[in-house]
């Protein structure tokens, strides 16, 4: 766990040095079963996210997370770099505000109830 902490740093340090805006870490570990922490940004370009996701990527491969890739190749306003045990968005501002990742992954998941 706490390789997978220090992990989040870097990213979000990266994300950071490199301009990214409004940087927002999820925890996940008691929300899903896909990863343990999501990280939202937003880029102020095409070639900007594009240059995110490309430098994120590099640091999830150079702290041994071979697996890693990055999704939305295609996309100009949003990339997915699956860090297996991280899911790092990158938006444009306008397509982070449409989806809303943060608020649904931020609420509080109401716990089953058992019925009698």
């Amino acid at each position: 766990m706490d390789k997978i902490l220090s992990l989040k740093k870097i990213i979000i340090e990266t994300l950071d040095i490199n301009k990214a805006q409004d940087i927002v870490s999820i925890d996940l570990k008691d929300k899903s079963s896909m990863a343990d922490y999501m990280i939202i940004a937003s880029g102020t370009s095409s070639r900007h996210i594009q240059a995110l996701s490309e430098q994120v990527l590099e640091k999830l491969k150079d702290s041994g997370i071979r697996d890693s890739k990055i999704e939305g190749k295609d996309s100009s306003e949003w990339k997915l770099v699956d860090g297996i045990d991280l899911i790092i968005h990158i938006f444009h501002p306008e397509k982070r505000k449409f989806y809303e990742l943060e608020k649904i992954w931020s609420e509080l998941i109401p716990k089953e109830k058992l019925i009698i």
